[in-house]
């Protein structure tokens, strides 16, 4: 408590940061009751895609345990590692009310818990409850150690929806048969992008498109006429993904732990860090039915794995030996679909957004490619006009510290960080059609750790503006420490007086898809005090 009391800072790294010098004397919320939980991380060897390898996983699970709590309760987790890698454990999406130091971005928040050292997360989920996810928030173990997080309401409180038959996690991720850490460091040497997956996965299967995986497949039993409530949580690194299950519509009901407007629609898009739950009713003829992860790639000549995860959604009753009908998703690069899901998108609560702005702030997001230093250019310099890849913000990109800001911050450590992120983009131009990123265009990213300094209690408005210096692309920006009001998005440059704002029932969010080509702009009260990470959930643009 007294941690939280001495100062005030919210911050957004990378991108945003809060400090008041203003005494909080907030009450540090209690919770109903508390769950325990112990973490192992650990090397587990496994057998997929014809290869067997050691992965790293919690308790030997992958996906790892889920955290069933219930809204208000108090979660403690013991993480202790034993595997030979640095690790954080980030608990996406969860608010850390007056528990900043839980976060978990490793040197944000915390340093790493080094091999062989221990670590308790500590934090109430205030006012919270749905589906959203942890994972390691250190270099890509992202891919093989990451869960669900399921919060019940409180006890005798209904869901605003019909209750579930059965509820069901359904996990979208990726594989690589390389060791991720080792591909992590060679992509960053190599100044190049990242290799595609080697496979998407439900639940960590395949399924049957992929080499030796006919018998590596997810499967729901479900009975006919029932109704089931699908968790759907994307814990990829790179790809956006498309998920639809064949003959089948599903129903939104809440998107990133918060409650939406019911929706009907026959496919869904997940970017990496986002969480959706769907209702699904068993009314089809008796059978076996594909439930299908796809790519949605919207950037232009970037390579990606194009074979589609399986899964089967499967009728009592029905043979074993039948065939599945095939699930439909849309193409690679369907832009309309992910739109239309958007639009779909309404909180069923109003809420309380902000009508009245005090921190006006415009954010660019993008990639670039800055010239080649390296005296070995065929090996570390593989990236467009023989440069190295970048992704940056107002086009800064952001350099990670030798410890972590929030321990530089309340410690008063200087040398770690500046207070001088640009609320606005040093330059304008077309940001989505103008100044293709080459060296006399002068679209080099600047780099530094910097953060952006909010007072306790700014409602700020914040527009994210794609930009096409490299190529135009949909980025998953998320928000540590904050759920946000996306208020209005749209295609090509933001312009304040053509743009009309939904400021009854927007959705409330954790991450924004920000659309290929266009822009989004979501609204949020800095009232929770800390250090707060603001990213592309892409981890090679983080």
């Amino acid at each position: 408590m007294e941690k939280l009391t001495m100062g005030l800072v919210l911050s957004i790294t990378a991108l945003i940061s809060c400090f008041s010098p203003l005494h909080v004397l907030a009450q540090w919320p209690g919770g109903r009751s508390t769950r325990f939980y112990d973490f192992k991380v650990q090397t587990t060897r496994i057998t997929k895609l014809c290869n067997t390898k050691d992965i790293v996983t919690v308790n030997g699970m992958y996906p790892g345990p889920v955290v069933y709590a219930q809204e208000d309760d108090r979660v403690i987790v013991k993480v202790t590692n034993e595997s030979p890698y640095n690790v954080t454990i980030h608990w996406h999406g969860i608010r850390q009310m007056l528990s900043c130091w839980s976060d978990g971005p490793s040197y944000i928040t915390q340093c790493p818990i080094q091999a062989g050292q221990s670590f308790t997360y500590e934090f109430t989920l205030v006012k919270q409850k749905g589906t959203l996810f942890w994972h390691a928030h250190v270099s890509w173990l992202r891919a093989t150690v990451h869960g669900a997080i399921v919060m019940y309401p409180k006890t005798g409180v209904p869901y605003p929806f019909t209750y579930p038959y059965e509820e069901h996690i359904i996990i979208l991720g990726e594989y690589w048969l390389k060791d991720v850490v080792q591909l992590e460091k060679a992509v960053l040497a190599s100044g190049g992008g990242p290799p595609p997956a080697d496979a998407f996965t439900i639940n960590g299967h395949p399924g049957p498109n992929y080499n030796c995986s006919n018998n590596d497949v997810y499967e729901i039993d479900v009975v006919p006429g029932k109704t089931y409530l699908l968790r759907l949580i994307n814990a990829g690194l790179n790809t956006e993904n498309f998920f639809s299950i064949a003959n089948h519509r599903m129903t939104v009901v809440e998107a990133d732990g918060e409650y939406t407007k019911p929706f009907t629609t026959d496919r869904v898009m997940l970017g990496p860090g986002q969480t959706m739950n769907v209702l699904v009713t068993a009314d089809q003829p008796i059978g076996k039915y594909s439930m299908a992860m796809g790519p949605y790639m919207s950037a232009q000549g970037v390579p990606f794995q194009n074979i589609s995860a399986i899964a089967y959604f499967q009728y009592l009753g029905a043979l074993p030996t039948s065939l599945s009908l095939p699930a439909r998703l849309p193409t690679f690069n369907d832009n309309l679909a992910v739109k239309t899901v958007m639009d779909g998108l309404r909180s069923l609560n109003s809420g309380n957004v902000p009508k009245e702005i005090d921190q006006n702030l415009f954010y660019t997001i993008g990639l670039n490619v800055q010239q080649c230093h390296s005296p070995t250019p065929q090996q570390n310099c593989q990236g467009l006009n023989n440069g190295t890849m970048a992704a940056s913000m107002n086009n800064i990109s952001f350099v990670k510290p030798k410890i972590s800001l929030l321990e530089a911050y309340y410690n008063r450590i200087n040398g770690q960080f500046t207070e001088d992120f640009p609320g606005v983009p040093l330059k304008f131009y077309d940001f989505v059609n103008g100044a293709p990123n080459n060296i006399p265009n002068n679209t080099q990213s600047m780099i530094g750790t910097r953060t952006f300094v909010l007072e306790y209690g700014t409602r700020v408005q914040l527009i994210l503006q794609n930009t096409g210096t490299v190529t135009t692309e949909n980025h998953p920006i998320h928000l540590h420490g904050y759920s946000f009001y996306v208020v209005g998005y749209g295609s090509g440059n933001y312009n304040p007086q053509t743009t009309q704002f939904n400021l009854v029932d927007p959705p409330y969010l954790n991450v924004i898809g920000v659309p290929v080509g266009g822009w989004a702009a979501i609204r949020f009260v800095a009232d929770n005090p800390g250090v707060w990470f603001m990213h592309c959930h892409i981890d090679i643009h983080m």
